[in-house]
This record gives structure tokens, sequence and C-alpha cells, in this order.
């Protein structure tokens, strides 16, 4: 049974950080692109960045610079370290697994950003 479980998300003021992390099981985790994703309230579900490999990384214009992600196939886990937070950041954010024709989403873990 594949699991991505997110975690790491909450409240924070502009201008902070915060680091999410998404733990798979279930999957061959090396073989697959891991990629973060988000939603608004009343918005689209958007890309947010994804990672083919441990070098190859691809964001979206307004978190470049602020956003990193990374993985860690011994722990077969992908983290999202997010700083100078925005208000327009606050949205569920959603773990996402591909390999093929194979795709795994988690369920969401809620990042606010508010004063």
């Amino acid at each position: 049974q594949v699991q991505l479980v997110e975690s790491g998300g909450g409240l924070v003021q502009p201008g902070g950080s915060l680091r999410l992390s998404c733990a798979t099981s279930g999957i061959i985790f090396r073989l697959y692109v891991m990629g973060w994703y988000r939603q608004a309230p009343g918005k689209q579900r958007e890309l947010v960045a994804t990672m083919h490999s441990s070098t190859s990384t691809n964001y979206k214009d307004s978190v470049k610079g602020r956003f990193t992600i990374s993985r860690d196939n011994d722990k077969n886990t992908v983290y999202l370290q997010m700083n100078s937070l925005k208000p327009d950041d606050t949205a569920i954010y959603v773990c996402n697994a591909v390999f093929g024709s194979s795709t795994y989403w988690g369920k969401g873990t809620l990042v606010t950003v508010s004063s």
C-alpha cells in the first residue's frame, strides 16, 4: 500500500520559515519524481516544486529563491524548505510522486501565513 504523509505545516508570520516533510512508503522512492503542489482557497492546485533526481529541480517562479526542495533517498522522504513566507503562500501543500504511469498524492498539510 502506497502512502505519502505530509507534515510540518502550521501558522507562521510573514517573513517566517517552515520545513515540510513528505514521508513515503510502498514505492521505490529513488525512481520517483517527487513534487510539492499547493491549493489555496478558491484557487486551482498549482505546482510549487519538483525534484527529478538528487540534483535536478524545478520551481514555480514566485517561490524561486525562497523555497528549496530536497530529498533523502535513504529515508524515502522529500522536503520543502520555505523561507521568507508571504500571505500569498497560504495553502494546503500536497506531496506528489510520479514514475511512468503511476502517480500518487498525499492528503496535504495546511500552511497559513498571517500576522
